[in-house]
Protein backbone atom coordinates (compact mmCIF):
# COMPACT_ATOMS: atom_id res chain seq x y z
CA UNK A 1 0.00 0.00 0.00
CA UNK A 2 2.43 2.44 -0.94
CA UNK A 3 1.87 5.89 -2.64
CA UNK A 4 3.61 5.84 -6.06
CA UNK A 5 5.10 9.24 -4.96
CA UNK A 6 8.45 8.95 -3.37
CA UNK A 7 8.48 12.38 -1.52
CA UNK A 8 7.06 12.81 1.75
CA UNK A 9 4.11 14.98 2.70
CA UNK A 10 4.95 18.02 3.59
CA UNK A 11 3.63 19.04 7.16
CA UNK A 12 2.68 22.91 6.01
CA UNK A 13 0.18 22.35 3.36
CA UNK A 14 -0.58 18.00 4.78
CA UNK A 15 -4.25 17.03 5.41
CA UNK A 16 -6.16 14.53 6.75
CA UNK A 17 -8.34 11.96 4.63
CA UNK A 18 -10.44 9.29 6.12
CA UNK A 19 -11.29 6.69 4.31
CA UNK A 20 -14.39 4.32 4.21
CA UNK A 21 -14.70 1.09 2.87
CA UNK A 22 -16.30 -1.84 1.77
CA UNK A 23 -15.69 -5.83 2.37
CA UNK A 24 -12.65 -7.14 -0.11
CA UNK A 25 -14.56 -9.79 -1.36
CA UNK A 26 -16.20 -11.46 1.59
CA UNK A 27 -19.16 -10.67 4.31
CA UNK A 28 -19.28 -7.18 6.27
CA UNK A 29 -17.13 -7.93 9.23
CA UNK A 30 -14.57 -9.56 7.71
CA UNK A 31 -11.73 -7.54 8.75
CA UNK A 32 -12.11 -3.82 6.98
CA UNK A 33 -12.74 -0.49 8.39
CA UNK A 34 -11.12 3.04 8.64
CA UNK A 35 -8.20 4.48 7.12
CA UNK A 36 -6.70 7.67 7.47
CA UNK A 37 -3.60 9.08 5.50
CA UNK A 38 -2.28 12.29 5.21
CA UNK A 39 -1.90 14.15 1.79
CA UNK A 40 -0.13 16.85 0.46
CA UNK A 41 -2.94 19.98 -0.59
CA UNK A 42 -0.10 21.73 -2.57
CA UNK A 43 1.20 18.60 -4.70
CA UNK A 44 -1.63 15.95 -4.32
CA UNK A 45 1.22 13.71 -2.84
CA UNK A 46 -0.18 10.99 -0.77
CA UNK A 47 1.18 9.05 2.74
CA UNK A 48 1.04 6.18 3.93
CA UNK A 49 -2.38 4.51 5.29
CA UNK A 50 -3.02 3.37 8.69
CA UNK A 51 -5.93 1.14 9.41
CA UNK A 52 -7.43 2.82 12.41
CA UNK A 53 -10.23 1.34 13.08
CA UNK A 54 -11.67 -2.36 12.01
CA UNK A 55 -15.86 -2.09 11.50
CA UNK A 56 -18.54 -3.71 9.39
CA UNK A 57 -18.65 -1.90 5.91
CA UNK A 58 -18.39 1.73 6.71
CA UNK A 59 -19.05 2.68 3.29
CA UNK A 60 -19.19 6.28 4.43
CA UNK A 61 -18.34 8.92 6.87
CA UNK A 62 -18.77 12.15 8.25
CA UNK A 63 -16.72 14.21 10.84
CA UNK A 64 -18.84 16.51 13.38
CA UNK A 65 -18.50 20.76 13.26
CA UNK A 66 -16.10 20.74 15.58
CA UNK A 67 -13.23 18.30 14.16
CA UNK A 68 -13.74 15.63 17.34
CA UNK A 69 -15.73 12.85 16.40
CA UNK A 70 -16.15 10.73 13.30
CA UNK A 71 -19.62 8.97 12.40
CA UNK A 72 -19.32 5.90 10.24
CA UNK A 73 -22.55 3.81 8.71
CA UNK A 74 -22.63 0.05 8.22
CA UNK A 75 -23.72 -0.30 5.06
CA UNK A 76 -25.73 -3.98 5.68
CA UNK A 77 -29.34 -4.96 6.27
CA UNK A 78 -29.57 -4.51 9.64
CA UNK A 79 -27.69 -1.10 9.51
CA UNK A 80 -25.93 0.57 11.97
CA UNK A 81 -23.94 3.82 12.72
CA UNK A 82 -20.78 4.21 15.43
CA UNK A 83 -19.41 7.27 16.81
CA UNK A 84 -15.64 7.87 17.44
CA UNK A 85 -13.52 9.93 19.32
CA UNK A 86 -10.43 11.34 17.62
CA UNK A 87 -7.07 10.79 20.01
CA UNK A 88 -4.35 12.84 20.19
CA UNK A 89 -1.93 10.24 18.08
CA UNK A 90 -4.65 9.95 15.12
CA UNK A 91 -6.62 7.06 16.30
CA UNK A 92 -10.20 6.36 16.76
CA UNK A 93 -11.82 5.48 20.02
CA UNK A 94 -15.36 4.06 19.87
CA UNK A 95 -17.97 6.32 21.91
CA UNK A 96 -20.85 3.91 20.63
CA UNK A 97 -23.28 2.26 17.95
CA UNK A 98 -27.29 2.17 17.24
CA UNK A 99 -29.66 0.61 14.75
CA UNK A 100 -29.58 3.20 11.92
CA UNK A 101 -33.07 3.52 11.55
CA UNK A 102 -33.44 1.30 8.73
CA UNK A 103 -31.71 -1.20 6.22
CA UNK A 104 -28.35 -0.33 4.49
CA UNK A 105 -27.61 2.72 5.51
CA UNK A 106 -25.16 4.60 2.57
CA UNK A 107 -24.67 8.11 3.96
CA UNK A 108 -24.44 9.71 6.93
CA UNK A 109 -24.40 14.11 7.52
CA UNK A 110 -22.89 15.31 11.15
CA UNK A 111 -24.35 18.07 12.50
CA UNK A 112 -24.94 20.30 15.74
CA UNK A 113 -26.39 17.29 17.84
CA UNK A 114 -27.87 14.87 15.67
CA UNK A 115 -26.85 12.78 12.28
CA UNK A 116 -28.88 12.80 9.41
CA UNK A 117 -28.87 9.46 8.00
CA UNK A 118 -30.17 7.57 4.44
CA UNK A 119 -31.26 3.89 4.61
CA UNK A 120 -31.09 2.88 1.17
CA UNK A 121 -32.61 -0.57 1.24
CA UNK A 122 -36.23 0.62 2.38
CA UNK A 123 -35.72 4.77 1.79
CA UNK A 124 -35.79 5.88 5.40
CA UNK A 125 -34.65 8.69 6.43
CA UNK A 126 -32.88 8.71 10.21
CA UNK A 127 -32.15 11.27 12.63
CA UNK A 128 -30.35 10.11 15.08
CA UNK A 129 -30.28 12.49 18.57
CA UNK A 130 -26.47 12.85 19.50
CA UNK A 131 -25.61 12.46 23.63
CA UNK A 132 -23.74 14.96 25.98
CA UNK A 133 -20.80 12.63 24.91
CA UNK A 134 -21.08 12.71 21.13
CA UNK A 135 -22.35 9.24 20.90
CA UNK A 136 -25.58 8.40 18.29
CA UNK A 137 -28.61 7.52 20.21
CA UNK A 138 -32.07 6.11 19.65
CA UNK A 139 -33.22 6.89 15.32
CA UNK A 140 -35.91 8.85 14.78
CA UNK A 141 -37.26 7.19 11.40
CA UNK A 142 -39.29 8.95 8.66
CA UNK A 143 -40.60 6.29 6.12
CA UNK A 144 -41.31 7.23 2.66
CA UNK A 145 -43.40 5.53 -0.06
CA UNK A 146 -43.14 5.33 -4.06
CA UNK A 147 -41.97 3.83 -7.22
CA UNK A 148 -40.26 4.74 -10.52
CA UNK A 149 -40.27 3.53 -14.14
CA UNK A 150 -37.80 1.31 -13.44
CA UNK A 151 -38.38 -1.81 -12.49
CA UNK A 152 -35.32 -3.12 -11.38
CA UNK A 153 -33.87 0.40 -9.27
CA UNK A 154 -37.53 1.61 -8.53
CA UNK A 155 -39.26 -0.81 -6.71
CA UNK A 156 -39.80 1.61 -3.84
CA UNK A 157 -38.54 4.09 -2.47
CA UNK A 158 -33.95 4.54 -2.10
CA UNK A 159 -32.63 7.56 0.03
CA UNK A 160 -29.31 7.89 -1.73
CA UNK A 161 -28.01 10.73 -0.13
CA UNK A 162 -29.06 14.02 2.21
CA UNK A 163 -27.30 17.75 2.68
CA UNK A 164 -28.54 20.95 4.01
CA UNK A 165 -30.49 23.39 1.96
CA UNK A 166 -31.28 26.35 3.67
CA UNK A 167 -29.74 24.32 6.92
CA UNK A 168 -32.66 22.12 6.46
CA UNK A 169 -32.07 18.51 5.60
CA UNK A 170 -32.81 17.28 2.03
CA UNK A 171 -32.87 13.82 0.90
CA UNK A 172 -32.55 12.50 -2.26
CA UNK A 173 -34.59 9.40 -3.03
CA UNK A 174 -33.39 7.33 -6.33
CA UNK A 175 -36.54 5.54 -5.91
CA UNK A 176 -38.96 7.74 -6.38
CA UNK A 177 -37.02 10.53 -8.30
CA UNK A 178 -37.62 12.93 -5.99
CA UNK A 179 -35.92 15.27 -3.42
CA UNK A 180 -37.77 15.33 -0.35
CA UNK A 181 -36.71 18.38 2.75
CA UNK A 182 -37.17 17.88 6.59
CA UNK A 183 -37.49 20.60 9.39
CA UNK A 184 -34.02 20.95 11.19
CA UNK A 185 -35.24 20.75 14.90
CA UNK A 186 -35.46 17.46 16.66
CA UNK A 187 -38.95 18.05 18.37
CA UNK A 188 -40.30 19.28 15.18
CA UNK A 189 -38.78 15.84 13.16
CA UNK A 190 -40.17 14.08 16.36
CA UNK A 191 -43.56 14.98 16.00
CA UNK A 192 -43.65 14.13 12.10
CA UNK A 193 -42.47 10.80 12.85
CA UNK A 194 -44.97 10.46 15.33
CA UNK A 195 -47.70 11.86 13.45
CA UNK A 196 -46.88 10.30 10.12
CA UNK A 197 -46.52 13.05 8.61
CA UNK A 198 -45.41 12.82 5.02
CA UNK A 199 -42.52 14.50 4.34
CA UNK A 200 -42.64 17.58 1.41
CA UNK A 201 -41.42 16.87 -1.78
CA UNK A 202 -38.87 19.57 -2.80
CA UNK A 203 -38.32 18.65 -6.46
CA UNK A 204 -39.50 16.10 -8.75
CA UNK A 205 -37.07 14.72 -11.60
CA UNK A 206 -38.38 13.03 -14.92
CA UNK A 207 -39.64 9.31 -14.65
CA UNK A 208 -36.36 7.68 -14.30
CA UNK A 209 -33.79 9.54 -14.17
CA UNK A 210 -32.78 8.56 -10.88
CA UNK A 211 -31.21 10.90 -8.50
CA UNK A 212 -28.02 10.34 -6.33
CA UNK A 213 -26.12 13.45 -4.88
CA UNK A 214 -26.85 17.08 -5.00
CA UNK A 215 -24.14 20.04 -4.88
CA UNK A 216 -25.49 23.26 -3.35
CA UNK A 217 -23.88 26.45 -5.20
CA UNK A 218 -22.20 28.77 -2.94
CA UNK A 219 -23.04 32.54 -2.71
CA UNK A 220 -26.04 34.54 -4.20
CA UNK A 221 -29.33 33.19 -2.43
CA UNK A 222 -33.09 32.88 -3.43
CA UNK A 223 -36.19 33.18 -1.60
CA UNK A 224 -35.94 32.85 2.65
CA UNK A 225 -32.15 32.06 2.40
CA UNK A 226 -32.75 29.02 -0.62
CA UNK A 227 -29.19 28.90 -2.55
CA UNK A 228 -29.41 30.24 -6.02
CA UNK A 229 -29.29 26.94 -7.57
CA UNK A 230 -28.77 22.52 -7.22
CA UNK A 231 -27.20 20.60 -9.26
CA UNK A 232 -28.31 16.79 -8.55
CA UNK A 233 -25.91 14.16 -10.54
CA UNK A 234 -28.59 11.24 -11.49
CA UNK A 235 -27.59 7.52 -12.04
CA UNK A 236 -29.96 6.06 -14.14
CA UNK A 237 -29.99 8.49 -16.79
CA UNK A 238 -26.74 9.88 -16.69
CA UNK A 239 -27.40 13.49 -15.93
CA UNK A 240 -26.69 16.62 -14.43
CA UNK A 241 -29.58 18.52 -13.52
CA UNK A 242 -30.06 22.48 -12.56
CA UNK A 243 -32.44 23.21 -10.06
CA UNK A 244 -33.75 26.72 -8.81
CA UNK A 245 -35.87 28.14 -6.23
CA UNK A 246 -39.49 28.31 -7.35
CA UNK A 247 -41.94 30.96 -5.83
CA UNK A 248 -43.83 28.06 -2.98
CA UNK A 249 -40.57 27.24 -1.49
CA UNK A 250 -39.86 24.22 -4.24
CA UNK A 251 -37.25 23.82 -6.35
CA UNK A 252 -37.53 23.28 -10.29
CA UNK A 253 -35.90 21.82 -13.13
CA UNK A 254 -33.77 24.80 -14.67
CA UNK A 255 -32.42 22.33 -17.54
CA UNK A 256 -29.69 19.20 -17.59
CA UNK A 257 -26.77 18.13 -19.66
CA UNK A 258 -25.09 15.02 -20.54
CA UNK A 259 -23.15 14.13 -17.08
CA UNK A 260 -19.91 13.37 -19.69
CA UNK A 261 -19.21 13.28 -23.24
CA UNK A 262 -17.18 9.74 -22.59
CA UNK A 263 -18.26 7.27 -25.03
CA UNK A 264 -20.10 4.02 -23.01
CA UNK A 265 -18.39 0.86 -21.98
CA UNK A 266 -18.73 -1.77 -24.15
CA UNK A 267 -21.84 -3.90 -22.90
CA UNK A 268 -22.79 -1.41 -20.43
CA UNK A 269 -23.81 1.97 -18.98
CA UNK A 270 -21.96 4.96 -17.42
CA UNK A 271 -23.19 5.67 -13.74
CA UNK A 272 -23.06 8.99 -12.22
CA UNK A 273 -21.76 8.32 -8.61
CA UNK A 274 -20.69 11.66 -6.46
CA UNK A 275 -21.32 15.73 -7.58
CA UNK A 276 -18.68 18.27 -6.24
CA UNK A 277 -18.19 21.95 -6.77
CA UNK A 278 -15.07 23.36 -5.82
CA UNK A 279 -14.80 26.02 -3.31
CA UNK A 280 -15.43 28.72 -5.36
CA UNK A 281 -18.39 27.37 -7.09
CA UNK A 282 -16.58 27.83 -10.68
CA UNK A 283 -16.13 24.15 -11.12
CA UNK A 284 -18.17 21.19 -11.10
CA UNK A 285 -17.21 17.72 -10.83
CA UNK A 286 -18.87 14.43 -11.42
CA UNK A 287 -17.41 10.68 -10.98
CA UNK A 288 -18.92 8.12 -13.73
CA UNK A 289 -18.92 4.80 -13.27
CA UNK A 290 -18.56 2.90 -16.37
CA UNK A 291 -16.25 5.01 -18.34
CA UNK A 292 -14.23 5.31 -14.75
CA UNK A 293 -13.87 9.19 -15.29
CA UNK A 294 -14.40 12.59 -13.95
CA UNK A 295 -15.98 15.08 -15.91
CA UNK A 296 -15.79 19.04 -15.48
CA UNK A 297 -17.95 21.16 -15.76
CA UNK A 298 -17.47 25.08 -16.01
CA UNK A 299 -20.11 27.29 -14.01
CA UNK A 300 -21.33 30.13 -15.56
CA UNK A 301 -23.39 32.78 -13.08
CA UNK A 302 -22.85 35.46 -15.97
CA UNK A 303 -24.50 34.15 -18.63
CA UNK A 304 -27.87 32.59 -17.11
CA UNK A 305 -29.83 30.30 -18.07
CA UNK A 306 -33.47 29.15 -19.76
CA UNK A 307 -35.27 32.19 -18.92
CA UNK A 308 -32.71 33.90 -16.34
CA UNK A 309 -33.33 30.76 -14.48
CA UNK A 310 -29.96 28.95 -13.26
CA UNK A 311 -25.98 29.57 -13.89
CA UNK A 312 -24.91 27.64 -17.04
CA UNK A 313 -23.02 24.24 -17.06
CA UNK A 314 -20.22 23.71 -19.73
CA UNK A 315 -18.72 20.41 -20.27
CA UNK A 316 -15.05 21.02 -20.28
CA UNK A 317 -13.14 17.50 -20.41
CA UNK A 318 -13.44 14.08 -19.04
CA UNK A 319 -10.33 13.00 -17.04
CA UNK A 320 -8.87 8.98 -16.78
CA UNK A 321 -9.35 8.09 -13.10
CA UNK A 322 -6.53 5.38 -13.43
CA UNK A 323 -8.95 3.13 -10.97
CA UNK A 324 -12.45 1.58 -11.99
CA UNK A 325 -15.74 2.45 -10.27
CA UNK A 326 -15.04 5.63 -8.69
CA UNK A 327 -17.93 5.62 -6.19
CA UNK A 328 -16.97 8.65 -4.25
CA UNK A 329 -14.40 11.58 -4.23
CA UNK A 330 -13.12 14.86 -2.26
CA UNK A 331 -12.40 18.12 -4.24
CA UNK A 332 -9.30 19.58 -1.65
CA UNK A 333 -9.61 23.27 -0.35
CA UNK A 334 -6.81 25.29 -2.01
CA UNK A 335 -4.01 25.32 -0.51
CA UNK A 336 -2.70 29.19 -1.14
CA UNK A 337 -4.77 32.27 -1.05
CA UNK A 338 -6.58 33.46 -4.53
CA UNK A 339 -7.70 31.49 -7.30
CA UNK A 340 -5.92 28.47 -7.60
CA UNK A 341 -4.91 27.29 -10.74
CA UNK A 342 -6.49 24.05 -10.30
CA UNK A 343 -8.03 21.67 -8.28
CA UNK A 344 -7.09 18.43 -6.60
CA UNK A 345 -9.39 15.24 -6.20
CA UNK A 346 -8.80 12.21 -4.02
CA UNK A 347 -10.98 9.96 -6.06
CA UNK A 348 -11.87 6.52 -4.35
CA UNK A 349 -12.15 3.82 -7.05
CA UNK A 350 -13.91 0.45 -5.38
CA UNK A 351 -13.60 -2.04 -8.08
CA UNK A 352 -9.50 -0.84 -8.69
CA UNK A 353 -8.98 -1.29 -4.96
CA UNK A 354 -7.36 2.04 -5.44
CA UNK A 355 -6.63 6.01 -4.49
CA UNK A 356 -6.18 8.15 -7.14
CA UNK A 357 -5.09 11.97 -7.05
CA UNK A 358 -6.12 14.17 -10.53
CA UNK A 359 -5.20 17.53 -10.74
CA UNK A 360 -7.81 19.22 -12.62
CA UNK A 361 -6.50 22.67 -14.34
CA UNK A 362 -9.00 25.43 -14.25
CA UNK A 363 -8.41 26.70 -17.69
CA UNK A 364 -9.40 24.16 -19.70
CA UNK A 365 -10.65 21.27 -17.10
CA UNK A 366 -7.99 18.38 -18.61
CA UNK A 367 -6.22 16.58 -15.19
CA UNK A 368 -3.33 14.73 -15.02
CA UNK A 369 -2.82 11.68 -12.51
CA UNK A 370 -0.45 13.02 -9.72
CA UNK A 371 -0.19 9.90 -7.28
CA UNK A 372 -1.69 6.86 -6.48
CA UNK A 373 -2.17 4.26 -3.28
CA UNK A 374 -3.49 0.83 -3.21
CA UNK A 375 -6.40 0.41 -0.44
CA UNK A 376 -8.90 -2.41 0.06
CA UNK A 377 -12.24 -1.44 -1.75
CA UNK A 378 -12.42 2.21 -1.08
CA UNK A 379 -15.92 4.06 -1.04
CA UNK A 380 -16.05 7.00 0.72
CA UNK A 381 -12.84 10.02 1.22
CA UNK A 382 -13.66 12.45 3.90
CA UNK A 383 -10.92 15.97 4.34
CA UNK A 384 -10.50 17.04 7.78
Amino acid sequence: MTSTSSAPVAAATSRTLWLGTYPDGADAGSGEGIWRLEVDAATGELGEPALVAVTPSPSFLALDPAGTRLYAVTETERGAVSGFALTADGGLEPVGSVPSGGSYPCHVVAVDGALWVTNYGDGTFAVLPLDAGGAPTEALRLGHQGTGPDADRQEGPHAHFVGAVAGDPVVVDLGTDELRAYPRAVDELRAQAEGGVPARVLATFPGGAGPRHFAVLPGATGVDGAPAALFVATELDSRVYALVPAVDGSFEVAGSVPATSAPLPEGGRNYPSHVALSADGSRLFVAIRGADVLSTFAVSRDALGPDDAAPVLEHLADTPLGGAWPRHFAVLAPAGEGTPEADLVVVANQNSSNLTVLRIGRADGAGVLVDELAVPVPACVVEA
